[in-house]
C-alpha cells in the first residue's frame, strides 16, 4: 500500500496506477450528488439535457454537507454508503466520471463498469465528517438547491484522506479484505478483543 498526494486535474492520469489500498489525499474540484441529485441527474440526461457539470473527469463525493459555520465552506460533510448509488454509477462511469467517493461495498455491475471505464471508487472514513468538513476550502451550490444539504455542490478539497477501494483492474479492498481472514468451509477467524 501507498500513500499519494493527487489532484483531481490530473487523475486520469493517476487512475491506471492506483491499486486497492493505496491512501490518497485528493486536492481538486469534486462535486456532491446523493439519492435524490442521482435521480434528477438521470431524469436530465434522460430528455437529453445538459447537466449541471461535466462529467469527463469528474469525482462525485456521495455526501450532502450540513451548512458551514464560523468561517468553515461546510459543516459535517461525511460519506454515505456508496451502495444506494449502484443504480446510477454503471451509466455514469459510461459518459465518462472519472471516480466516485464513498463508503462500503459496491455491487458487481458497478466493479465492472469501473473496469470497463479504467475509473475508480475511493472509499473516505465513515463517521469522520467533521474532520472532512476541514479538507473543504469552497462549496458552492451548483444544482437543485431545493434538496438542501443533498443539492450537487462543487467543491474545492484539500488533502481530503481517502483509501482505494476499487481499482481500474477491478481489485476490490472490500472483497479481499473478507478473503483474508476467511477460513476454509466459509467460516471467519475469530478476532480477539
Amino acid at each position: 500500500m501507498r500513500a499519494l498526494k493527487l489532484n483531481t486535474g490530473g487523475l486520469a492520469e493517476a487512475l491506471p496506477s492506483l491499486r486497492a489500498g493505496d491512501r490518497v489525499l485528493l486536492s481538486g474540484v469534486i462535486y456532491t450528488a446523493r439519492d435524490a441529485a442521482h435521480k434528477r441527474l438521470f431524469e436530465l440526461l434522460d430528455r437529453g439535457e445538459p447537466l449541471p457539470f461535466g462529467l469527463e473527469g469528474a469525482v462525485i463525493y456521495y455526501a450532502g454537507p450540513t451548512p458551514g459555520q464560523q468561517g468553515m465552506a461546510v459543516g459535517a460533510c461525511g460519506p454515505t454508503t456508496a451502495g444506494r448509488m449502484d443504480g446510477f454509477a454503471p451509466r455514469l462511469l459510461d459518459l465518462g466520471l472519472a471516480a466516485m467517493i464513498g463508503k462500503g461495498q459496491r455491487n458487481q455491475e458497478v466493479a465492472d463498469a469501473i473496469v470497463r471505464n479504467g475509473a475508480c471508487y475511493f472509499a473516505a472514513v465513515g463517521g469522520a465528517g467533521a474532520l472532512i468538513a476541514r479538507c473543504i476550502e469552497e462549496a458552492e451550490v451548483i444544482a437543485f438547491a431545493d434538496l438542501g444539504c443533498e443539492s450537487v455542490k462543487r467543491m474545492t478539497v484539500r488533502d481530503l484522506p481517502l483509501t482505494v477501494a476499487i481499482d481500474s483492474q477491478g481489485n476490490d479492498l472490500y472483497r479481499q479484505g473478507r478473503e483474508a481472514y476467511q477460513l476454509p468451509g466459509g467460516a471467519h477467524a475469530p478476532t480477539r478483543m
